[in-house]
C-alpha cells in the first residue's frame, strides 16, 4: 500500500546487515560462559568420554554443580592457553637439544 511504512530487515542476534558482524554464527557453546560436558568437549573439539578422563585426571579445569559436572569458558580459555604455551617451550627445548646433540 502507498505511504506504508515497512520496518527495517534486521537479524535477531543484533548485527546490521552488512556489517562484517560474526555474533550468532558460532554455536551455543561459544557463547556460554558456563558450559556442561557436552557444550566443553564440542568447544574444545574432543568427546565427552575424553572430557571426563581428563576431569578424572584433574587435567582440566572443572566444578561440580549438584552432581553434574560444568566448565567456565574463561578457565578452559586460559587452561588452553597454557597448554599451548607449554608446548611451544618444549619444541624450543627439543629443538635446542637436537642442536647441540648435532655438534
Amino acid at each position: 500500500m502507498e505511504g506504508e511504512v515497512v520496518p527495517e530487515e534486521r537479524p535477531v542476534h543484533g548485527c546490521e546487515i552488512g556489517d562484517g558482524c560474526d555474533k550468532g554464527k558460532g554455536t551455543m557453546a561459544d557463547s556460554r560462559e558456563v558450559m556442561n560436558i557436552r557444550q566443553a568437549s564440542q568447544y574444545l573439539g574432543v568427546s565427552p568420554d575424553t572430557l571426563y578422563k581428563y576431569v578424572g585426571e584433574q587435567k582440566i579445569p572443572a566444578f561440580k554443580l549438584g552432581n553434574r559436572w560444568r566448565f567456565k569458558k574463561s578457565r578452559l580459555d586460559q587452561w588452553m592457553e597454557e597448554k599451548s604455551s607449554q608446548a611451544e617451550l618444549g619444541n624450543t627445548t627439543k629443538a635446542k637439544a637436537a642442536t647441540q646433540a648435532a655438534r
